[in-house]
């Protein structure tokens, strides 16, 4: 999917709700455990309920590479219903993959082409060989780890350098010279409002994926706010467990669907 594709839908729908499909047997109805395929079963529904008020999914590969060969199945039928019955919607393997060259290619083959994803996402702590396999194809997508929302990023990517700037600073200046801004996008975590409008000034046209929305405390008003771009958007904005899990019983889509409303109704309010 290319940059104006995706900034049509987004405009068209008023959303950039991005719906994270982080699918755990452990959590998902146990009605559902006695399909002959939970995983699928339980994405099918969630998407057939959430697809009028999202733009992009996000499948985290870890929840599907948990159960072996099924999983993987799992992950290969629920892109392939997307893709097929909602060919709009911006589809992210968040794989967090990132190695030397030769085996970055074969992530690439893997997400991108044979299960074609729109996106992959990827670590650059290896350095620009491992970052540029994923580059350069038509309509695809590297989403690069910037500041992430999680607790422990401040270990690396807050440390601050000797000019007074922060690691993660420096990462992803290097990640902006290697890639266009029609392939790039960078994770930036939603529970971090101040530092989402230090980095949107910083980079002014390179679309974010924002986690952290939701269960993680984060405000899609405060993303929105804080990292929109004026004319372009600029923003995916992921939840996950808020919207898949917003029930465990029969009425677990209808649950999902409303979530996810709630959250379209959010950024559209705020755009």
């Amino acid at each position: 999917m290319t940059r104006s594709e995706l900034i049509q839908h987004i405009a068209e729908k008023k959303s950039m709700l991005c719906v994270g499909l982080d699918t755990d047997l452990d959590r998902i109805p146990k009605h559902l455990l006695s399909e002959e395929d939970p995983i699928f079963s339980f994405n099918k529904a969630i998407v057939d309920a959430t697809a009028d008020h999202c733009v992009a999914y996000k499948p985290n590969t870890a929840f599907y590479e948990a159960y072996g060969l099924s999983g993987w199945q799992s992950l290969e039928r629920t892109v392939a219903y997307i893709k097929e019955n909602y060919p709009r919607h911006f589809v992210i393997a968040d794989a967090k993959r990132g190695d030397i060259g030769n085996t970055s290619k074969r992530y690439t083959k893997a997400f991108l082409e044979s299960m074609n994803c729109d996106a992959i996402t990827v670590a650059p702590y290896m350095g620009h060989d491992s970052v540029e396999p994923f580059s350069g194809i038509e309509g695809k997508w590297v989403i690069v780890l910037g500041l992430t929302s999680n607790p422990g990023a401040d270990d690396v990517q807050k440390l601050k350098l000797e000019n007074g700037e922060y690691v993660h600073h420096m990462v992803m200046d290097k990640v902006q010279s290697w890639l266009s801004e029609d392939e790039l996008m960078f994770v930036v975590g939603a529970t971090r409002p101040d530092e989402l409008r230090a980095l949107r000034n910083r980079y002014p046209n390179v679309f974010f994926l924002v986690p952290g929305v939701g269960a993680q405390g984060g405000s899609a008003k405060d993303v929105v706010e804080n990292g929109m771009i004026e004319d372009d958007f600029g923003l995916l904005i992921n939840a996950s467990r808020g919207v898949i899990y917003a029930s465990n019983g029969d009425d677990f889509a209808e649950a999902a669907k409303s979530s996810a409303k709630k959250l379209h109704d959010e950024i559209r309010s705020s755009m």
